[in-house]
């Protein structure tokens, strides 16, 4: 058992990042977290908000460290000497977002690969044996063959510059294993939601725009299939993938693919409101379908996902009522 450990978590401000690291506080760990607070994707008042939380919780330690840069990751790992020796890391910090990642695909190589080859480096050179990667659903690409599996090829041919940063850094950590022995869990999350989510992800988007009357921007007939996984559940995933694996990819999602028509309906039925919707065309960087077989991560981690969507979108539409007064105005850039 990894009770009464340290931990190192990279992204510890972003949405799932502070989930983890809540979860690991929880249970008597220590944790050290690392996040360069930038605003790339969206306002960065929510990671703040965030951080500020865990600053306030015993046995956190932060460092504002961007990971693309060695000479940051050396200072700050340096620092942690004092008593505090990482059991493992978990790398969530990420550059996300397929549609931006098409716009500014050095930026995304510069964090997913660069920043995951700096991570493994400092393991490395530390001692540290575990290494847990997040990697995306993205890197299936519009795989045919549904459910996805792990075992899927389809990985060798992504569709964005993000999904293919994602699966360079699975490799590099393959690569990592391979030669120093360095224990990998890859999680391939699917479309994460919850309460307090990323304002750029549909569900916030949807559920502020129904709430405030505002108009939808779908892109696409709304047809399109996401395996939408609730925060808790993938944060749960995460904790459980620190055991000894060698090297591993899982799939982590619901196993309950949705249509987006059908997350808007829900949406509405929760707000009371119709929505106002406008298509656009589909983005060809965005797959059509994604939906996962999760039964690898049940048997190896004992996981298995407990919010279905109805339960997770309405916990969403409390959290965005009873923090309306500042999330209605948290700044979104249009994706």
């Amino acid at each position: 058992n990894c009770r009464d450990m340290d931990y190192m978590v990279t992204g510890c401000a972003g949405f799932i990042g502070a989930r983890v690291c809540e979860m690991l506080l929880d249970r008597g760990d220590r944790v050290a977290g690392v996040d360069d607070m930038n605003g790339n994707s969206y306002d960065p008042a929510l990671k703040k908000r965030r951080l500020d939380g865990l600053r306030k919780r015993d046995g956190f330690v932060f460092s504002m460290t961007d990971i693309s840069e060695p000479a940051q990751v050396k200072s700050f790992s340096g620092g942690l000497d004092g008593g505090f020796s990482p059991a493992a890391v978990l790398h969530l910090a990420a550059h996300a977002g397929v549609r931006d990642s098409v716009e500014k695909p050095i930026e995304f190589y510069k964090t997913n690969v660069l920043g995951t080859i700096n991570m493994l480096e400092m393991c490395r050179s530390r001692g540290i044996g575990k290494f847990v990667f997040v990697s995306s659903s993205s890197v299936y690409g519009n795989a045919a063959k549904l459910p996805l599996s792990e075992e899927a090829s389809a990985t060798d041919a992504p569709i964005s510059p993000y999904a293919a940063s994602k699966s360079a850094g699975e490799g590099v950590c393959h690569s990592y294993h391979s030669i120093f022995g360095t224990d990998v869990s890859a999680l391939r999350y699917f479309t994460v939601y919850g309460p307090a989510g990323r304002p750029d992800m549909s569900i916030f988007r949807f559920v502020r725009a129904v709430a405030e009357g505002e108009e939808i921007v779908v892109f696409g007939d709304g047809k399109q299939i996401r395996d939408f996984t609730f925060v808790d559940d993938v944060a749960g995933a995460t904790v459980l993938s620190l055991k000894e694996v060698g090297f591993e990819t899982f799939n982590i999602a619901s196993g309950f693919p949705v249509e987006l028509n059908k997350v808007i309906s829900i949406i509405e039925e929760g707000v009371g409101k119709e929505a106002i919707v406008r298509n656009e065309p589909m983005h060809p960087a965005d797959p059509l379908t994604t939906g996962a077989n999760i039964s690898k991560a049940a048997k190896i981690l004992g996981w298995s996902p407990r919010v279905d969507i109805k339960e997770g979108i309405r916990s969403c539409i409390r959290w965005y009522v009873d923090n309306r007064e500042w999330a209605s105005r948290l700044g979104i850039r249009e994706l």
